[in-house]
């Protein structure tokens, strides 16, 4: 039981941790934030660049995603210059699951000490600087106790268990990456879990490929929930997350076998490997929808309009 306190105390510490890195970006970068969403999106590679670069400032798929329907919701943006944003912003988002694979582990201490002690100040720079430098070490704390935990947690029967499925089982993999993801709101956070799993060896990387792939469809029930009585484009931009994460999943499922096997061309360490598997995950998916953006439009205006 304390063992399951501990994981559950490291998944709110990531969480944590990734909300005050984001607090500490959006800061310093927010007077520019909703302006290159409003005027670079005039076409779907402008929108997808954009899209990607403020995902990767913002270190949070989620926030570009409920900014991009609140600009729709109140008039700002229109529909079709979202889709450029939503490819973005799952090419952003791999930025954070490559940046938790670097070990830091010499600094962690400094760094916290570091940005709690700018947190205090009243300069605003300084303050989000302190932010940052904090979440960072929070996030880093909390995959080192990923990684510990894992041994200890799998003594248990009933998580023994429920690894040994995962394990068997790529569509059960997939589920669990969905569903937890869509409780604790954080596909990295879910993805970090599972390198921390495949850095003690517990975790199969076929199946920690297929819980990546479940993560990126469990994330997109933020987007939907903040589309609720947004209007029509608005929820036609979270169909449109939805879709174009389904999409990727699909195609990437039997590709699971393949990468696996390739995966030691990519990096040594099983949780790096993971990573950089899902960035070609989501630049793939992105650059394959790309060209056809403006049909992807039409067919969720097909498949959704109506119904809006």
């Amino acid at each position: 039981m304390l063992y399951i306190l501990l994981f559950v105390l490291c998944i709110l510490l990531f969480i944590f941790g990734m909300t005050i890195m984001r607090f500490g970006l959006f800061n310093l970068s927010a007077d520019n934030l909703r302006l290159w969403l409003i005027k670079l999106t005039s076409s779907p590679i402008k929108g997808m660049i954009t899209g990607t670069i403020i995902t990767a400032l913002l270190q949070s798929s989620t926030a570009v995603m409920v900014i991009t329907i609140g600009l729709i919701s109140a008039g700002i943006m229109n529909f079709p210059q979202s889709i450029g944003i939503i490819l973005g912003t799952n090419i952003g988002t791999t930025f954070k699951t490559e940046l938790i694979t670097f070990n830091l582990d010499s600094i962690l201490v400094p760094l916290a000490i570091s940005g709690a002690l700018l947190i205090l100040f009243k300069n605003k720079k300084a303050r989000s600087i302190g932010m940052l430098l904090f979440g960072i070490a929070s996030v880093f704390t909390a995959m080192k106790g990923f990684e510990l935990l894992a041994h200890p947690l799998t003594s248990l029967p009933f998580i023994n268990k429920f690894i040994l499925s995962i394990n068997d089982s790529i569509l059960f993999s997939l589920l669990t990456g969905a569903i937890i993801t869509a409780i604790i709101q954080s596909s990295t956070a879910m993805t970090g879990i599972a390198m921390g799993f495949l850095t003690a060896g517990l975790l199969q990387l076929n199946a920690g490929i297929a819980i990546m792939l479940g993560a990126n469809i469990g994330t997109c029930i933020t987007a939907v929930i903040a589309s609720i009585g947004g209007g029509k484009e608005s929820r036609l931009a979270a169909y449109a997350h939805v879709w174009l994460n389904i999409f990727g999943v699909l195609l990437f499922i039997p590709l699971i076998p393949i990468l696996t096997n390739h995966a030691a061309f990519l990096a040594s360490h099983k949780d790096v490997q993971l990573a950089h598997i899902s960035v070609i995950f989501n630049v793939a998916t992105s650059l394959l929808v790309l060209p056809f953006a403006t049909k992807f439009g039409e067919m969720l205006l097909f498949l959704h309009g109506k119904k809006s």
